[in-house]
């Protein structure tokens, strides 16, 4: 039975008429008119392929008013919600491609979903990745069962190699793109997040660039239920996707970072499909700072034991931002899309994080050298409860007195009030203290 509605309509309008760049050499030219159906034959195809991630009532709707549902999607087997693209991409290529094989050029979480699917599926595959590209990565790249070769010292000197590997051996180049395959796999979040969590207010998802979950779960989501608002988010530093939507064609903001902590947060607009998807069926797109998606992170790991990306965290940072006022009381879901945080960016993100959400503190201040002076701030920082993390002294450089030492203290606090109790009680004291701003 075929289904038809007003917003498989839009779909069709949409995706009509829209220009394919001929630069791309991959799937680009198998853009069609996205349908529900097409993403209902994804998630039965991919059924078996990939996880059916849960959708939790999680412990942070108190804090913030309202129900929040969190679509744990970094529980897929390589840590993100490309997964469900990549797949129903794979087993949609013909028969003879899938045995001459696929080349990816890159060490996004697109590149390690292909690595692993194609591998699962026994089809050739083949990862170009640049000579800095994280030895972590790479590791992870052959173990997922793909053939690794190091190229260039930058992402353009592996991606023209790839393609000249494509063209000298057959090999289909794969880039991650808005085909209607690889949209009808995303759009599977939409399907199961509507299947899961009954009476749905609102769900928000992660924008940016790379903006194809984002329309392809709203496809599935309005034909469902039109009155369920479709949100996207993404970085207030690179507000790509409203640049595009606002221009009307995808535009290129020349402000991305090449961070890995950005990852695919800050990757450009790849695809007239998703922006005019996008501008069709997308309710809003937000905008939040770097500091929100840090404690963004902070939040998931503490209430939720979840350790996520930037790309995974910056949904739940429009909550944590305060950007939707209008969805207090409201039953809403999160969809927390990827969890491949480096370990060495790890410790950084949660320390930085700690600062923001003014847990941690530093400060300094002068006393004299003279037994008992650093025990008596030891006695008050042990009376206001503050844990102390590291402290320092410093004799040589002290220029206000002969016989003085500079102390500076790095603690613990349990939130912002406690901070300025602490402030107040150590002022009183010692005057002169000096608090480092975060």
């Amino acid at each position: 039975m075929k289904i038809v509605s007003r917003n498989e309509e839009l779909l069709g309008d949409a995706l009509s008429c829209i220009p394919q760049s001929s630069s791309r050499t991959s799937l680009s030219s198998c853009n069609k008119l996205i349908r529900f159906e097409d993403i209902s034959a994804a998630a039965f195809k991919i059924q078996c392929g990939v996880q059916k991630t849960p959708c939790m009532y999680s412990r942070l709707s108190k804090q913030y008013g309202m129900d929040i549902y969190l679509k744990k999607e970094f529980l897929q087997y390589t840590g993100s919600v490309k997964e469900r693209g990549v797949l129903y991409l794979l087993t949609s290529l013909p028969q003879d491609q899938q045995r001459k094989g696929v080349i990816v050029a890159s060490d996004s979480n697109f590149s390690m979903a292909v690595a692993y699917h194609a591998s699962e599926l026994r089809i050739p595959v083949f990862v170009i990745m640049s000579t800095s590209t994280s030895p972590a990565r790479v590791k992870m790249c052959r173990e997922y069962g793909a053939m690794v070769i190091s190229y260039g010292t930058t992402a353009k000197d592996s991606q023209m190699h790839a393609r000249r590997l494509a063209q000298e051996n057959g090999y289909l180049y794969l880039e991650e793109e808005d085909s209607a395959a690889y949209l009808s796999g995303l759009g599977t979040v939409g399907l199961e997040v509507y299947e899961q969590v009954p009476k749905l207010d609102a769900v928000i998802f992660p924008a940016g660039g790379h903006s194809g979950l984002l329309a392809g779960s709203a496809a599935a989501l309005k034909h469902l239920n039109p009155h369920i608002s479709v949100i996207g988010v993404e970085s207030e530093s690179f507000p790509v996707l409203q640049q595009s939507l606002k221009a009307g064609h995808p535009t290129e903001d020349r402000a991305c970072s090449n961070h890995h902590f950005y990852g695919d947060v800050s990757g450009l607009c790849f695809g007239s499909n998703s922006l005019q998807l996008t501008g069709k069926l997308v309710d809003k797109v937000v905008a939040v700072r770097e500091e929100d998606i840090l404690v963004s992170m902070l939040r998931l790991l503490e209430y939720e034991r979840a350790t996520v990306d930037a790309e995974g965290a910056i949904g739940f940072a429009a909550l944590v931002a305060g950007k939707l006022p209008e969805l207090k009381g409201k039953r809403v879901a999160v969809v927390i899309c990827s969890g491949n945080l480096e370990l060495h960016l790890l410790q950084q993100c949660i320390a930085r994080a700690l600062t923001l959400d003014n847990r941690v503190c530093r400060f300094s201040l002068v006393l004299s050298d003279c037994p008992g002076d650093i025990s008596k701030l030891l006695e008050i920082l042990a009376r206001e409860e503050a844990r102390v993390l590291d402290i320092k002294q410093e004799r040589m450089f002290v220029t206000s007195e002969l016989f003085a030492v500079k102390v500076t203290c790095t603690v613990e606090t349990r939130d912002k009030i406690h901070t300025a109790q602490l402030r107040n009680a150590l002022l009183e004291r010692y005057p002169t203290a000096a608090w480092t701003e975060r």
